[in-house]
């Protein structure tokens, strides 16, 4: 699995992925600022990197989550991913809309979802972990039986491990914030000393003094 980390660390830089500004941080929609940006949806136009990307995953959904019967791609990001990697692993997939259409069939889960069926959530990328339980909610909802998520990357983050475990959900991350920090410090994408401030962020990320890189 060290390895597997390394490799899509190293394509996701490789296809400038992932962004760092620690001296002018990203703000995202929570409001959280943060020295890197990643944009796993890059990888979709990279083929290479979109190969080892989905053949990953579905490595880790064989080897994590060997009775999965269907994936659900998260929206919007995770829906490729999911369906690239269903049918390597000729499985049926669907995905979970961030909201119940307004028309039509007023559906949130698009795909047909069996009750009891074996489920695996795919998602791009975990930060606080708000979202992706909101899609493991509704399918356990509809009588989905999660056995838990596979995502491309993880930030790691204190707020987000806490909300999965509370919500008694798995999460298997082809890469994480770790890796990618040490990969771009040891390819020069950073400065060694940037580190430090990367992994600070990640630690407490209401703690702004890394931006000053005084910590």
């Amino acid at each position: 699995m060290e390895a597997l980390k390394q490799q899509i660390a190293e394509d996701l830089l490789s296809i400038r992925a992932v962004f760092f500004r620690p001296e002018e941080p990203f703000i995202w929609a929570s409001g959280i600022k943060s020295p890197v940006y990643c944009d796993n949806r890059l990888t979709l136009t990279a083929p290479e990197v979109r190969t080892h990307v989905e053949t990953g995953l579905a490595r880790v959904i064989g080897e994590y989550y060997p009775e999965a019967q269907i994936l659900m791609g998260t929206s919007t990001a995770g829906i490729a991913h999911a369906a690239i990697t269903a049918h390597l692993m000729d499985l049926p997939m669907g995905y979970v809309r961030s909201g119940a259409k307004d028309h039509g069939r007023q559906n949130r889960i698009e795909g047909r979802l069996e009750p009891g069926q074996k489920v695996v959530v795919v998602e791009d990328l975990i930060s606080t972990g708000g979202s992706v339980i909101e899609v493991v909610d509704a399918l356990r909802e509809a009588g989905g039986e999660v056995l838990g998520i596979a995502s491309i990357f993880t930030y790691g983050m204190r707020r987000g491990l806490d909300r999965l475990a509370a919500a008694q959900v798995k999460n298997v991350s082809l890469t994480d914030f770790d890796t990618i920090a040490q990969v771009a410090a040891a390819c020069g994408y950073i400065r060694p000393e940037d580190v430090c401030r990367l992994l600070a962020f990640r630690d407490n990320p209401s703690d702004e003094s890394w931006i000053g890189g005084t910590k």
